[in-house]
């Protein structure tokens, strides 16, 4: 038996049949409208001349600078800095200043 599901928009505003689901986002919370295309392209003109005036935010996370290390190459790290006199923990991440001089003296 095959089946078959449909999914309709309906104009969030006037209850026609809308065009699109458009996403827009004001003082940190995100919404949803489903719009016709009238209706989107006014939501957009509206918000245009706000738009002109405002800066584009990043979304908030940040992007790493390092890449993470394989378990081996961590517990590499872990033996080379207890050898060189650095404090490390058996288990958790690597400090940033002991990656930076193992990488240093391995010539990476």
């Amino acid at each position: 038996m095959a089946q078959r599901v449909e999914t309709i928009l309906i104009d969030d505003i006037d209850g026609s049949s809308a065009a699109e689901t458009v996403n827009f986002a004001l003082d940190g919370v995100n919404y949803v409208i489903d719009l016709n295309s009238e209706n989107a392209s006014r939501l957009r003109a509206d918000l245009q001349e706000w738009i002109n005036y405002a800066r584009r935010a990043r979304n908030g996370r940040r992007r790493t600078t390092t890449p993470a290390v394989s378990n081996s190459e961590s517990r590499r790290m872990r033996e080379w800095a207890k050898e060189h006199g650095f404090q490390v923990s058996d288990r958790g991440r690597v400090s940033a200043e002991i990656r930076q001089a193992y990488l240093a003296e391995q010539g990476r």
